[in-house]
This record gives C-alpha cells, sequence and structure tokens, in this order.
C-alpha cells in the first residue's frame, strides 16, 4: 500500500467508524472521563488520541505489516488534530 492508499483507507475507516461509535470528540470525551476515574486525574481527548496512536504503534512493533494498524495509527493522527482544535 503506498501513502495515497493509506489516507483513503484512512478516511473510509474513520467514516466507518463514525457510523459504528458516533462523533469522535464525543466518544473521546468518553473515553477521557472513563480514565480519568481509573487514573485518578484529568485525562484529556488529546491525551486519549496519544494513547490509542501509541497502542497502534507498539502492536505494529510485533506485526509491522499489518496494514490495519498503520490505518488506524494514521486515523487517530486525524482525530487528535481534529480534538485538539476543539
Amino acid at each position: 500500500m503506498n501513502r495515497s492508499e493509506l489516507l483513503e483507507n484512512v478516511t473510509v475507516a474513520l467514516s466507518d467508524r463514525g457510523s459504528a461509535y458516533g462523533d469522535a470528540s464525543d466518544n473521546f470525551q468518553r473515553i477521557a472521563d472513563m480514565w480519568s476515574v481509573i487514573l485518578s486525574r484529568r485525562v484529556t481527548m488529546k491525551e486519549v488520541a496519544l494513547c490509542m496512536a501509541a497502542v497502534k504503534m507498539a502492536r505494529l512493533v510485533e506485526t509491522p505489516d499489518h496494514a490495519d494498524s498503520w490505518i488506524d495509527l494514521a486515523g487517530y493522527a486525524a482525530l487528535g488534530v481534529e480534538v485538539h482544535d476543539r
């Protein structure tokens, strides 16, 4: 897969995930709220994006040829920009 194909796949994945999980900001805020309780400190939506990207990177260390993880990593980067600007 080349970079153009990756970005096209990211666009499709973000649309699919939006249909399944709702608005990304709402979802990231829910995650941040839950993690805040678990960690006993305030977690931001930006931190959710960073941590989810880290999960994908950790998985890619084990399976660097897994295309879905690359797509998800790029998707979390895109969502991180979106929630950071809010």
